[in-house]
């Protein structure tokens, strides 16, 4: 019967840049979603809410792009928004089948809140590497993805 007392991994697995990115992705999703769920919020407000300040009003469709997040969730992640107050909706002037999504002032203070929050989590997450240390792996990680976009682009 084996020794379970030293679980060991295998070298060409420790090697192997897939599954060490899977395991950290893993974790920063775990420590995210645990980090934002004490203040009540999902990574998803912070993502809309994020856009919404950053790019200004758009459409469902339009904030699905921006966010990644699929339409069909899409509108769930705007009914949780709109009933705490952070963000309206309002019929679009130029095609009243879609409506508009604006950030309210009560939606911008609570992203300044989560920002904080975001701040303490990454602190955590990254917490085992120097400030450039986290420069270069927040680059690097953002050259990957950019790569990848390119290669493969998401509608």
């Amino acid at each position: 019967m084996p020794d379970h007392s030293e679980i060991r991994t295998p070298d060409r697995l420790r090697r192997r840049a897939s599954r060490l990115l899977a395991q950290v992705s893993g974790q920063s999703d775990r420590l995210v979603s645990e980090g934002l769920a004490r203040v009540d919020a999902r990574k998803w407000h912070y993502a809309v809410l994020a856009s919404l300040h950053e790019y200004g009003p758009g459409s469902q469709a339009t904030l699905s792009r921006r966010t990644g997040i699929y339409r069909s969730d899409m509108v769930g992640v705007l009914n949780e928004l709109s009933e705490r107050g952070f963000v309206e909706r309002a019929p679009d002037p130029g095609d009243r089948r879609r409506n508009v999504i604006t950030i309210t002032a009560q939606g911008r203070r609570h992203l300044r809140r989560l920002d904080g929050v975001m701040d303490d989590l990454h602190e955590e997450l990254l917490a085992p590497l120097l400030p450039d240390e986290r420069a270069q792996f927040v680059g690097l990680l953002t050259r990957l993805r950019d790569h990848h976009a390119q290669a493969s682009p998401v509608d």
